[in-house]
């Protein structure tokens, strides 16, 4: 694998750095349309509804996705995936210039928007194990982190900003414009493939027998499987709690969009300064301290936003940095920990599946929170939310299946006892 990673900056941090300004223009076009629904609509229920139809794809296609993205060129699928995003906000500008823009449409593009990231996310994680030497991944997973923190700060301001400057289609323009820094790399630079199991490399099993290797991987692996059950419990209410954000800052603050913008740069704030300490300090020896950690700050900082009453909107923003502080110590550890432990061939189907089976539960949780918040307001699911959060965090100190999760070197495999055969490093 030494000269798989040779000279790996170069072709990494060019497609990393192209995805990245992509993403600064999808924050800003995905403010400005949060935004539009929620002053237009002012429900809880359309925006609840509206995260719903965007979980359809990750929870009912993800399994499948992944399947397909261990069996495609990964570039490829990169490059079909963000260009196919691209060619929705295209269509969303197209709506808004010509005036036809409906609230049904806003589902269709979150629906449409979610089918790309279902493809996208798991093929670029499971790309980077293969691009990026394994000592440097925890390294590049606080990088990923710090960069969600610094797009928290420069999306939100920057739709605001644009949103004060130039018209709604004009914005979605923008987001058109920033995914060409995503695509045009993707043309050029070549990404490993993963090495394929001896069995696969005569005879090619079919997608179904792909996805299902996958669901026994996981299900052999006690300690992800444990993890997710504590993911579902929560994101019932945790989820809506976050969608209907909006909603808490206009109802519950009595703030407009440049207060909504200043409260999701502090939690960018605070994403920046957790994944700066955690890259300078490492986190526990064992990484999933660090991450139960910080699923316990993250219960204590929405907790407080269930509780502060409307006039203390400062209290808020303390509340939301520490959200920001403590999810790196969260998101990095697992992300590291999933990626150093997963074998190569399996990654796009396993990280899929990951991304399918944490959803479940939400759609749950957004059928009801919607209803129920337009009736007793939005702050009793961010109390929800926030207990939960701590009940799994706390508890998960005790569960042993968990503890001992990176201990887990040898996750069950599609082929157990077969070699793997290695392929060529470039397309």
């Amino acid at each position: 694998m030494t000269a798989v990673f040779k000279g790996w900056k170069a072709p990494f941090f060019t497609i990393w750095t192209g995805e990245q300004i992509s993403l600064i223009g999808s924050r800003a076009a995905q403010f400005a349309l949060v935004w539009w629904l929620t002053v237009t609509t002012g429900s809880a229920t359309v925006l609840a509804t509206a995260t719903t139809v965007a979980l359809a794809p990750q929870i009912l296609l993800g399994p499948i996705a992944g399947a397909y993205v261990d069996r495609l060129n990964r570039r490829l699928v990169l490059l079909v995936s963000d260009s196919f995003i691209a060619l929705v906000s295209l269509w969303l500008a197209y709506l808004f210039f010509t005036g036809s823009m409906q609230i049904w449409h806003v589902y269709v593009v979150m629906l449409a928007r979610s089918f790309g990231d279902v493809f996208q996310w798991p093929a670029m994680a499971a790309s980077t194990s293969l691009m990026v030497p394994q000592r440097h991944l925890t390294r590049v997973a606080g990088l990923n982190q710090t960069m969600n923190g610094l797009l928290s700060i420069t999306g939100p301001p920057l739709g605001a900003l644009l949103l004060s400057l130039i018209p709604l289609h004009g914005v979605m323009l923008v987001d058109v414009g920033t995914a060409l820094f995503a695509v045009i790399p993707l043309c050029f630079i070549a990404i490993p493939q993963p090495p394929r199991v001896a069995s696969e490399a005569s005879v090619r099993p079919s997608v179904w027998r792909d996805v299902r290797e996958g669901f026994s991987y996981l299900r052999g692996w006690r300690g992800a499987m444990a993890l997710i059950g504590g993911a579902l419990i929560f994101k019932i209410a945790l989820t809506p709690a976050f969608s209907l954000i909006p909603l808490l800052v206009r109802n519950h603050f009595g703030g407009g969009a440049a207060q909504l913008s200043l409260l999701e740069a502090i939690v960018g704030v605070g994403m920046v300064s957790g994944g700066l300490s955690l890259s300078a300090w490492g986190g526990f020896r064992r990484k999933v301290y660090t991450l139960l950690m910080g699923l316990v700050g993250v219960g204590m900082g929405v907790t407080v936003l269930g509780v502060i009453p409307g006039s203390l909107f400062p209290a808020a923003l303390g509340g939301v940095f520490f959200i920001g502080f403590m999810i790196p110590m969260t998101d990095g550890p697992i992300m590291a920990i999933f990626q150093t432990t997963i074998a190569p061939h399996m990654q796009g189907r396993v990280f899929a599946l990951l991304g399918s089976l944490v959803s479940l539960s939400s759609p749950l949780g957004l059928a009801i929170a919607g209803p129920v918040s337009d009736r007793l307001g939005v702050q009793v699911w961010f109390l929800i939310a926030g207990i939960l959060c701590l009940l799994v965090g706390v508890t998960s100190f005790f569960i042993p299946a968990i503890l001992h999760i990176e201990e887990h070197h040898a996750a069950v495999q599609a082929a157990p006892h077969a070699e793997p055969v290695a392929e060529t490093a470039a397309d």
